[in-house]
C-alpha cells in the first residue's frame, strides 16, 4: 500500500492549519484503494445498510464501561467539550449517546440574526461550488452528480437549480450531528433517495465517483420567497448518511430542542434552528442555492485556493480544494439582492 497523503483544513476562528486525525484510515484505504479482483464485491458488501448498521452497533452501542477506555479518554480523543452538552455527563454512558449529545447552542454558536445571512447547517469541514460552468467554483462530477443528487424524476427540481451555487459541510464523527436551518422559508418538498453507506473520508470520497449522490440521502426543499423567509430562493438541504450512519431523523424544534416534530411540507422553518439528527458517525450535508441568489464568505473562498495546505480533495481533484472547519449557524453567505422577486403569501 503506497503512502498516505495527510489531510488538513482550516480552522476559521483560529486561522491555524490543522492535520486532521481521520478513522480507521488505513482499513478504508485498503477497502477503496487496493487494486485487487474482489474490491468491488467487498465495497458492495461494506456500503450495505446491514453492514452499516451491524458496525454502528459495534463502535457506538456498547456501553463504556464494557469497554478497555472510559468516557474520559474517549472525550480526551475525540477532542468533544462536554461542558456544552445539555445533558450531564453521567448520562453519556455509550458513544452512541455522546455522538448524539444536544449543545446549548443558543449560547456556544451564537448567530448573527441579519436577515440578508446564510449560516452553517453543522459543525463541520466545508467546500463551496458552483454548477455554472462559467463559474472560477466549477467542479462537475467529483463530489456528487448533480441529475443524481435530486433522485430519479425530479424534473422541476432540477430545472429550479440549474447552474445554482452549493456549500459541502462534512461532518466527522467528534461533530456535534444536528442539522439547523441555514435558512428560513416554507418546506415544498421533502423525501428520501434509497442508495449506499460510502464513507466520508477524504481518501474514499476521492476514490469513489460522485458518492454524494450514491449514498442515501433526505432531500428537502424549503421555498424562502414567503413572508418571514430570507429571500434567496429556493434552497435544497441534502442530508447524506455514510458509514455507520443508520439513519437521519427529521425532528424539527422551533425554540431549542423542545417538542421535535417531524418535517412535512408546508412547514415553515427558522433558521438557525434544528432540523435533524444524523445517528451517528460521519456524514455530510449539502446545501444548493439557486443561480445567483447568494454569494458565499470571502474566507472561505480564499481558504480553498491556499496552495501551503495539504488536502487529499486537492491531490485526488487536480486542483486546490482546502475545507474550512465552522461553527453551526456561523455566517457562510449572504443573499444577493439585485433582482429578487417579490415574496410569496
Amino acid at each position: 500500500m503506497t503512502t498516505a497523503v495527510s489531510h488538513q483544513y482550516i480552522d476559521r476562528e483560529s486561522g491555524r492549519v490543522v492535520d486532521e486525525r481521520l478513522y480507521a484510515d488505513q482499513l478504508l484505504r485498503w477497502i477503496y484503494a487496493a487494486p485487487w479482483e474482489d474490491r468491488l464485491w467487498i465495497l458492495r458488501t461494506v456500503t450495505s445498510a446491514r453492514t452499516s448498521q451491524l458496525l454502528g452497533f459495534l463502535n457506538y452501542d456498547l456501553p463504556f464501561s464494557s469497554m478497555s477506555w472510559g468516557i474520559d479518554r474517549f472525550v480526551r480523543q475525540l477532542g468533544v467539550d462536554l461542558s456544552e452538552c445539555v445533558e450531564p455527563v453521567e448520562h453519556l454512558d455509550s458513544p452512541r449517546k455522546l455522538f448524539q449529545r444536544q449543545i446549548r447552542y443558543w449560547e456556544t454558536r451564537p448567530m448573527d440574526h441579519d436577515p440578508n445571512q446564510i449560516v452553517a447547517p453543522a459543525d463541520a469541514r466545508m467546500l463551496v461550488g458552483s454548477l455554472a460552468a462559467d463559474s472560477s467554483l466549477f467542479l462537475k462530477g467529483k463530489f456528487f452528480d448533480f441529475e443524481e443528487l435530486f433522485g430519479l424524476g425530479r424534473c422541476p427540481w432540477l430545472e429550479a437549480f440549474q447552474g445554482g451555487d452549493y456549500a459541502i459541510c462534512r461532518l466527522t464523527p467528534d461533530k456535534y450531528h444536528y442539522n439547523h436551518m441555514p435558512v428560513s422559508g416554507v418546506v415544498r418538498d421533502i423525501y428520501e433517495v434509497h442508495g449506499r453507506y460510502h464513507s466520508c473520508n477524504p481518501g474514499s470520497v476521492v476514490a469513489i465517483e460522485t458518492p454524494y449522490s450514491k449514498n442515501v440521502r433526505t432531500v428537502t426543499v424549503v421555498d424562502t420567497d414567503v413572508s418571514e423567509g430570507t429571500r434567496v430562493g429556493l434552497v435544497a438541504l441534502v442530508e447524506i448518511v455514510a458509514l455507520m450512519i443508520g439513519r437521519i431523523d427529521q425532528c424539527y424544534s422551533a425554540r431549542r430542542y423542545e417538542q421535535p416534530l417531524p418535517v412535512t411540507t408546508g412547514m415553515f422553518l427558522t433558521k438557525g434552528q434544528p432540523k435533524s439528527l444524523y445517528r451517528p458517525g460521519s456524514s455530510t450535508t449539502v446545501v444548493v442555492f439557486q443561480a445567483g441568489r447568494v454569494r458565499f464568505c470571502d474566507d472561505v473562498i480564499r481558504n480553498m485556493a491556499r496552495m501551503d495546505v495539504e488536502s487529499r480533495f486537492s491531490v485526488g481533484f487536480g486542483r486546490s480544494l482546502v475545507e474550512t472547519e465552522l461553527k453551526v449557524r456561523s455566517t457562510i453567505g449572504f443573499r444577493l439582492c439585485e433582482g429578487a422577486p417579490q415574496e410569496k403569501e
